[in-house]
């Protein structure tokens, strides 16, 4: 039960990159929209019934431009409650910068879990040819490398929505955000839909307030996440986890469900502030 929770910690902090992204109202390849977004979790189902019920929320954060890399800021606080006064309380806070040609890769992670002491994270990635350069301040000074085809979280986005725009119903891509010890690779096979059309929405969704939002073109995308090293070690695997969400053209997200096999989490957004964002020279 910890351990399928501190892994869903690890992939709320790349499902924030994936539902926080956004792209600005000029082309679907142009900069990144500015924003703070909040959503509200809950819990759509139990499988093994090793969770009765799950509630939390993340603040997120997202600054920059194409120029000067992004920066996102991440908070989720959640509760998993599994019976006979089993509750377990998390608060992640995380701290990210990735330029935008996906070159460097910057992050500081804190997961506390109940009263346990936090848990931190901090480190730099930078690409160098036909590798990447690791380095940890925490929880252990420690350098590596790392495949040059592994991708940062803001790319990983920006590949999928290429693909979606090519027609490509399927991506497979490595992705390093920095989450775990900081040393965690994920495989992950994007299963991509069909073009939702654009009347089908949900009038309140904070997300389609503005008139732009709803002429764009937006996709069902599941990205399934598995544990390099496992899958290395013990073949064919199933999933840590899946994330399902609807990505519109210029990055923006909605609708998010997180799968952890055992139980599934949704996340509705609440709340969407547009914010104001200085424009390359």
């Amino acid at each position: 039960m910890v351990h399928l929770f501190r892994t869903s910690l690890g992939v709320m902090a790349l499902a924030a990159a994936s539902v926080g992204l956004g792209g600005g109202a000029q082309a679907a390849n142009g900069p990144f929209l500015a924003h703070q977004a909040l959503y509200d979790l809950s819990l759509v189902k139990s499988r093994s019934n090793s969770v009765n019920s799950a509630r939390g929320r993340i603040l997120y954060n997202f600054t920059g431009s194409a120029c000067e890399g992004y920066t996102s800021e991440f908070r989720q606080v959640s509760e998993l409650d599994s019976g006979e006064g089993k509750v377990t309380l998390s608060d992640l806070r995380s701290n990210s910068w990735e330029d935008a040609a996906g070159k460097s890769y910057h992050f500081k992670i804190e997961t506390r879990m109940n009263e346990a002491d936090a848990g931190r994270v901090d480190g730099s990635a930078e690409r160098d040819g036909d590798h990447i350069n690791v380095k940890l301040k925490l929880p252990a000074p420690k350098t590596f490398t790392l495949d040059g085809k592994i991708v940062f979280p803001t790319e990983q986005i920006q590949r999928i929505i290429a693909a979606a725009k090519e027609g490509k119903s399927l991506l497979e891509l490595s992705v390093y955000d920095g989450s775990d010890d900081g040393q965690k690779v994920y495989n992950t096979l994007t299963v991509i839909g069909q073009p939702i059309p654009a009347d089908r929405v949900t009038p309140s969704d904070p997300s389609i307030s503005d008139e732009h939002m709803k002429s764009l073109k937006r996709w069902p995308v599941t990205v399934s996440y598995f544990d390099r090293d496992a899958q290395q070690k013990e073949g064919e695997q199933t999933p840590v986890y899946a994330m399902s969400f609807e990505l519109y053209e210029n990055g923006v997200s909605r609708q998010l469900v997180l799968d952890y096999n055992d139980f599934v989490i949704s996340g509705a957004m609440g709340k969407f502030d547009v914010k104001d964002s200085k424009p390359c020279n």
